[in-house]
């Protein structure tokens, strides 16, 4: 059987085709910032879903099911996205909107969920019976395994880690609040402190790395000016951690798993700069207990495809009665091509008799 994961980034919707093993066998990537509304979000989908499939040259009829991957809460049984701190997602009826186009059951999940799924089947997770996945990436969210399955809470919003605030009265959030983790932890706050040390500090190495990037920030500009030996990288580094491994240790103190896997691109910097002083922080700062009962904290593998791999086969366990899928006969197949990289496509259908088409530029 084959399968389709959809992850949706608050920067990027990437797609994969997935076997039963977890083996990705073609992957689609794309920007999302040109999604303007559902019907867009559900088309293109759909159109990923017939790319994969012919990049792999096996019928769509041959994917069994597609599984999407949400940065917000979701529904999961009615298969629409409730909620989204940092994309215009609101109340979106995807699976409905999505049997439109394709007669192939849709599921949809938190994609911190995702991401803990794929770690703790085929990954980080493997020798755990708890276990919590930190997403960092356009937001800060948390994966939660207890006793093999997805812990949703009374209302499927649990692990909304990223919210929880860490500095009162801090910086201001989508959500509403002040100070929350994400703002502090995410890819794009680190950003934001090396920008900063940049604007003061304008003859230190950091300055350089950034000059030699063609003045691009990055996550890892300052990582690499402290590799160099640079104070002004060091401090920032230093203080994006501090920040980091506060959050873990809450989540460490709340749960307790087994095992705390940290995804995500900012997680592949070198151990002694991140990964270490985190545990040695969560050492610290936890909860004592045995030194054979401590949560174990680990990078999850790198390659950012936790949440396409989670994402893939998330309709293998899930009796989700989707009603009575009937072929498309009003609604047309979308058709797609790639234009310098982009993609579009053209969708058709018919109202009182009289053809009518669409065409989607996914610029």
């Amino acid at each position: 059987m084959k399968y389709v994961g959809v992850d949706i980034g608050g920067t990027n919707l990437k797609a994969g085709l997935v076997d039963e093993s977890g083996t990705l066998l073609a992957t689609q990537k794309m920007k999302v910032a040109s999604i303007v509304d559902r019907e867009g979000l559900a088309w293109t989908v759909a159109s990923l879903v017939q790319e994969l499939a012919k990049a792999a040259n096996i019928p769509v009829s041959d994917v069994a099911s597609v599984g999407v991957g949400v940065p917000g809460t979701v529904d999961i049984r009615a298969g629409s996205i409730a909620y989204t701190c940092n994309l215009p997602l609101r109340d979106v009826p995807l699976r409905k909107l999505f049997h439109k186009y394709l007669n192939i059951p849709l599921y949809i999940e938190n994609d911190a969920n995702c991401a803990a799924l794929a770690e703790f089947h085929v990954g980080a997770g493997r020798e755990s019976k708890r276990f919590v996945t930190i997403t960092l990436g356009t937001g800060v969210g948390a994966g939660i395994i207890h006793n093999g399955k997805i812990y949703h809470g009374a209302n499927g919003m649990a692990g909304e880690v990223g919210h929880m605030v860490i500095e009162q009265n801090g910086l201001p959030c989508p959500c509403g609040r002040h100070g929350c983790w994400e703002q502090y932890a995410r890819a794009t706050a680190l950003k934001r402190m090396t920008a900063e040390a940049l604007a003061a500090y304008p003859d230190s190495i950091l300055a350089r790395v950034i000059t030699e990037n063609n003045g691009h920030v990055s996550g890892q500009s300052a990582f690499i000016a402290a590799r160099e030996g640079d104070p002004v990288g060091q401090l920032v580094c230093d203080r994006y951690v501090d920040y980091l491994a506060c959050g873990v240790v809450n989540v460490v103190n709340i749960f307790q798993p087994d095992t705390l896997a940290i995804g995500g691109g900012v997680s592949n910097e070198a151990d002694e700069q991140l990964l270490l002083p985190v545990q040695q922080r969560v050492a610290r700062e936890s909860i004592p207990c045995g030194k054979d009962r401590r949560t174990r904290i680990v990078k999850a593998p790198p390659g950012n495809r936790g949440g396409l791999v989670g994402a893939g086969p998330l309709g293998k366990n899930k009796g989700i009665w989707q009603g009575p899928i009937l072929p498309l006969t009003r609604w047309g197949n979308p058709s797609f091509s790639r234009l310098g990289g982009f993609l579009t496509g053209e969708r058709s259908w018919t109202h009182g008799g009289r053809a009518l088409s669409r065409v989607w530029d996914m610029r």
